[in-house]
């Protein structure tokens, strides 16, 4: 079992052939999975009229673990063809999974895009990539991908992050830890709901980190309506101009979410839903064989219309001239 105790939601053979069948038409339709304002028009209708049962396991997330594992999708590794050598050649493989992931994610909210990532597709393809070994991105694969929040720079954020599994054949675990299930003191959660240190846009964002603007301090906590949210990622952060205290501070809340961390193995057909103000996440290092039998993800984030609140200070962030598609959700 992939998940050990984590939430899983598991949906019934019907509604995986009514997921499959919907994504088919679309695709048979469109003939790609990029989007265009036709095809994400096709996909909002398509979703509204998924069932009841789709609609119940895609509800929001619940627990204060953070996430939950939606299983029961089917991949056919030979139909999927070969994990690609890096998103930029990944095109319209396995299309009809980008199709059943952008469903599900407008079922849950709105899907976003981001200009200057993957061409601005909707749906990204996460695999290693020759040369960007080291790298704190998706495309990095022998290093340990630091736990973080979802484009922790922006405030366009996504709400909820999805990654659906095409391939794991090495069952490379993907890391996850809840700032609810953290224990800190009352002074470190204050030193932490100031905002001391900006977030710097990450590596996937080349033409952001150029943007001339100076870059807004955030606060890492906050007390939101139901309980305390992050906004953290320790690689982009620098935290060499802080002071003493906001640096111990932030260590311990570093030793803590590694703590009570969890791994998520994900098999092809699951999908890992992550609240991306409650969960960050990581990954362990791997050694890609780029011989097309990598670990092969696909990605979306969504905007939850009525998500609990983000400190009002962020309407005002440049998000480093960096914008993102929201297409229309259900």
């Amino acid at each position: 079992m992939s998940t050990g105790a984590l939430p899983v939601r598991p949906l019934d053979a019907a509604s995986v052939h009514e997921l499959r069948r919907a994504a088919e038409r679309i695709l048979a339709e469109f003939r790609t999975s990029a989007a265009s304002p036709a095809l994400l028009e096709r996909v909002a209708g398509a979703a509204k009229a998924l069932g009841p049962a789709i609609r119940h396991q895609c509800r929001p997330v619940d627990t204060d673990d953070g996430l939950y594992v939606l299983r029961g999708l089917t991949v056919d590794d030979a139909e999927a063809g070969p994990t690609p050598a890096s998103w930029a050649t990944a095109g319209d493989s396995a299309a009809v999974h980008d199709i059943e992931l952008l469903l599900l994610a407008t079922v849950m909210g709105n899907p976003i895009a981001w200009e200057g990532q993957q061409e601005g597709r909707f749906v990204h393809n996460i695999v290693p990539a020759t040369g960007h070994e080291q790298e704190q991105t998706g495309a990095s694969s022998s290093v340990l991908l630091s736990p973080h929040t979802e484009d922790a720079f922006h405030p366009g954020r996504a709400h909820l992050l999805m990654l659906g599994c095409m391939r794991n054949r090495d069952n490379i675990a993907t890391t996850a830890a809840s700032v609810r299930k953290v224990r800190l003191g009352d002074a470190d959660i204050a030193e932490l709901c100031r905002p001391v240190l900006p977030i710097l846009p990450d590596d996937a964002y080349t033409k952001t980190q150029c943007f001339g603007g100076p870059p807004p301090s955030v606060p890492t906590l906050w007390q939101s309506e139901d309980g305390l949210t992050l906004r953290f990622d320790p690689a982009y952060t620098p935290l060499e101009q802080a002071a003493s205290a906001y640096r111990a501070a932030y260590a311990r809340l570093e030793a803590e979410l590694a703590r009570v961390s969890v791994v998520v193995s994900l098999s092809p057909g699951e999908v890992l839903v992550v609240d991306n103000d409650l969960v960050v996440h990581g990954r362990v290092p791997f050694k890609a064989r780029y011989d097309g039998t990598d670990r092969w993800l696909k990605r979306a984030s969504v905007r939850v219309p009525g998500h609990r609140t983000r400190p009002a200070a962020e309407a005002i962030e440049h998000g480093y001239g960096q914008t993102a598609v929201e297409a229309h959700g259900v």
